[in-house]
């Protein structure tokens, strides 16, 4: 198993590396399309819904996403698209928007941040998201003892706060090649915290699904969402400092 899940961590890593080293538009939608839709497919199953259209929805929001110069307009797009289609057919149920909320439409903040600043936000992004959930790890594996949440059970107190603390740290220090210290400070800082809550919240939604992972499209990783679950609210959270400060 640790094995394959290293094998699976370095052809992520290649992946990944490779489209930030090209560093071209139509990858990077193209990359990010790819992993939303597969993310798209795994929160269908944790939220239990059984529509196979809502995957054309998804993908013809992604597909527009393209040429419209703000994607996360296309989240209230989508809820007026369904929110249309639950009132005109009352058998429908309002839990179909939910997947376009989560991880949908979270996921085009990844567009958001890459048209607005560039691969360099993106590589900030992974650095505060990587390190949080790295540092959590070994921290509480090392002085972990308080629960954080009974929602996870399995993190602490001590090794969210020293995830927080490292993610805060290597974030600034790449975040001042952007913005000031003080603003990448504070960036890195609240983006390492979503990151917790993004991976808390998934977390969640396993537990009323009553599963273990999200999927199994990664060896050794679980699903598409177990992979990026603290990205989809760190993102969101980025996206709107960097405006705010910028």
């Amino acid at each position: 198993m640790l094995k394959t899940r290293l094998l699976t961590a370095v052809a992520l890593i290649v992946v990944v590396a490779t489209v930030g080293y090209l560093d071209n538009f139509t990858l990077t939608w193209l990359f990010f399309g790819i992993v939303a839709l597969f993310a798209f497919h795994e929160a269908l199953r944790l939220f239990e819904i059984k529509n196979s259209s809502l995957y054309l929805y998804a993908l013809l929001l992604w597909l527009v996403a393209y040429l419209h110069p703000y994607p996360e307009d296309l989240f209230f797009l989508a809820a007026i698209i369904v929110g249309a289609t639950v009132a005109y057919r009352p058998q429908s149920d309002a839990k179909l928007l939910l997947p376009f909320l989560y991880p949908l439409g979270a996921s085009f903040f990844f567009l958001v941040l890459y048209e607005e600043v560039g691969m360099e936000a993106l590589v900030w992004l992974l650095i505060v998201v990587a390190s949080t959930d790295t540092f959590a790890y070994f921290v509480g594996k090392a002085i972990g003892k308080r629960k954080f949440s009974d929602t996870s059970p399995n993190k602490t107190i001590e090794g969210v706060a020293g995830g927080v603390l490292f993610a805060t740290l290597f974030g600034t220090l790449y975040g001042t090649t952007l913005l000031s210290l003080p603003i990448a400070l504070i960036v890195s800082l609240l983006s390492a915290v979503a990151s917790v809550f993004g991976d808390l919240f998934e977390s969640y939604l396993k537990r009323q699904a009553g599963v273990k992972d999200s999927g199994d499209l990664l060896p050794g990783h679980g699903g598409i969402l177990d992979r990026i679950d603290g990205y989809l609210f760190a993102a969101p959270i980025m996206t709107l400092l960097v405006r705010l400060f910028a």
